[in-house]
């Protein structure tokens, strides 16, 4: 299973942390005269830190998805749960009425983001802000963000915002202005979990799901333009 490279420098410390007290438990076990408690404590960090790695590996995996093929598909940005679909203004990218649709990502599901759609990074912004849970709807207005602003010359604009939960503390963005895109292409991720938005302009596309209905990043078709 490929891994999302963010995660190798946080997998290789809980490795490290892991070999280090493994290491330690089985030499004073063998050389040194500490007590029994100090050896037990040691073994019992050296479990902690490899659940932690097995942990942490299982997180940032990156596997490959196949993209469904079409220009008016908008597809899923995010692994995760759809909390439903609304009517709002978006006035930093769009302009005007939009349509949003959220997922909430649990920290089992993968959290590597994919574009939605072929186009370029017309927008982007960084939003810092609170630690909600992301599966309230406060955390979409509260929480620290990132969003990004796509325009398609067949599609016009879709917007995506990264939003960090309770545990996410840090998010990923891999993309700058005037970045090109093909639809599926991986472009962040976000860490333990979290929500990611997409916004439509209103009456432009047929929606594919509904609240509650899992999607995966890359993979699911979430709308299709009319």
């Amino acid at each position: 299973m490929p891994i999302a490279r963010e995660g190798i420098p946080i997998i290789l410390t809980f490795l490290g942390g892991h070999a280090l007290f493994l290491t330690s438990g089985l030499f004073s076990a063998q050389v040194c005269s500490l007590p029994s408690w100090s050896r037990s404590v040691l073994m019992a960090l050296a479990l902690l830190f490899g659940l932690l790695t097995v942990f942490s590996l299982y997180f940032f995996r990156d596997p490959e998805r196949a993209t469904p093929d079409g220009e008016k598909l908008v597809i899923s940005p995010a692994d995760g749960r759809v909390l439903g679909v609304e009517q709002v203004e978006e006035t930093e990218f769009i302009g005007g009425p939009a349509e949003k649709l959220s997922i909430f990502m649990n920290v089992f599901d993968v959290h590597v983001n994919r574009a939605p759609l072929s186009g370029t990074v017309g927008y982007r912004k960084y939003r810092p802000g609170k630690f909600l849970n992301a599966s309230l709807d406060k955390a979409s207005l509260d929480n620290e963000a990132m969003t990004l602003g796509f325009e398609s010359a067949e599609n016009g604009k879709v917007l995506v915002r990264q939003i960090a939960g309770l545990i996410a503390r840090r998010i990923v963005c891999r993309v700058e202005p005037g970045d090109s895109l093909a639809s599926g292409e991986r472009f962040g991720l976000i860490r333990f979990g979290s929500r990611v938005e997409v916004f439509l302009p209103v009456g432009a596309v047929v929606w594919k799901v509904g609240e509650g209905d899992r999607v995966k990043a890359g993979e699911t078709l979430i709308a299709e333009f009319k």
